[in-house]
């Protein structure tokens, strides 16, 4: 059967409202921003060598999330609405100890923080009906962490969300065999695919590192900072996948015209 090319008044109403959240965020503590200055200018005056650490330690995290969450949540599951405001409020006591303990914690704060956003980011591709034992599902939960990062640091970086898309899928071949590859650390398109993302998720690490160094947050800020993340990459995963399923109904290429013309 033919796929229709007209969206329902519905579609057009969740195309939009997912377009809303994809292009109107800029940073992912935008919830923050009376910190805002300090947190601009800590950025700035961040050492080449830790803006190294940064981005070494996203790749680092996102690898090992990928390794450890991608191969253990089931498919299963009857598809059902995400646990949003239960992973929510374990992120928060990740960073009440982030906070308390400054820059020290901030490495294993991130990477508690990174793994429960990559199972509620699964969680929420599987309540929009995709199948996350399949290479293409995993990729595209991993890819989030690339989408929605609109800040000044963005500028080197194409953000536009299909531009994004294309940018970092580009040259991820060979099925599940390249992703069972990546357990035995010989899947090169792979890791080439994480390397992507972190250079992108590391533009928001920073931002986060920065806004929990601020003395005057401390753990209550902390907690509040992962709040505003795990809530920043629901709403990306969210609108990233409502996205999908359209394509699925309506096909990838009705979808990105609609979108670009909304």
């Amino acid at each position: 059967m033919p796929k229709t090319t007209t969206l329902s008044i519905e579609d057009e109403l969740i195309l939009h409202n997912a377009k809303k959240k994809m292009e109107d965020i800029g940073w992912a503590m935008v919830g923050l921003n009376k910190f805002g200055n300090k947190i601009e200018d800590g950025i700035n005056l961040l050492p080449k060598k830790q803006q190294e650490w940064l981005q070494q330690l996203s790749y680092k995290v996102l690898h090992t999330v990928v390794k450890s969450n991608l191969f253990s949540m089931k498919n299963h599951r009857a598809k059902t609405t995400p646990w949003n405001k239960t992973y929510k409020a374990l992120v928060t006591s990740s960073g009440a100890l982030g906070g308390a303990f400054g820059a020290t914690a901030f490495a294993v704060d991130l990477s508690v923080t990174t793994k429960l956003m990559m199972r509620s980011i699964m969680d929420i591709a599987r309540s929009e009906g995709e199948d996350i034992s399949e290479l293409d599902t995993q990729l595209a939960c991993l890819q989030v962490f690339a989408l929605g990062g609109k800040s000044k640091h963005d500028d080197g970086l194409e953000t536009g969300y299909y531009a994004s898309r294309i940018a970092v899928s580009s040259g991820v071949k060979g099925g599940t065999k390249a992703l069972e590859g990546l357990l035995r650390g010989s899947a090169n398109p792979i890791m080439q695919f994480i390397a992507t993302v972190a250079s992108r998720f590391s533009i928001q690490v920073s931002e986060k590192f920065v806004a929990q160094a601020v003395p005057i947050l401390g753990a209550a800020g902390g907690a509040s900072i992962n709040l505003a993340f795990m809530h920043h990459f629901q709403n990306m995963a969210q609108a990233h996948f409502a996205i999908r399923r359209l394509e699925r109904t309506y096909g990838a290429e009705v979808i990105e015209e609609e979108y670009k013309a909304l």
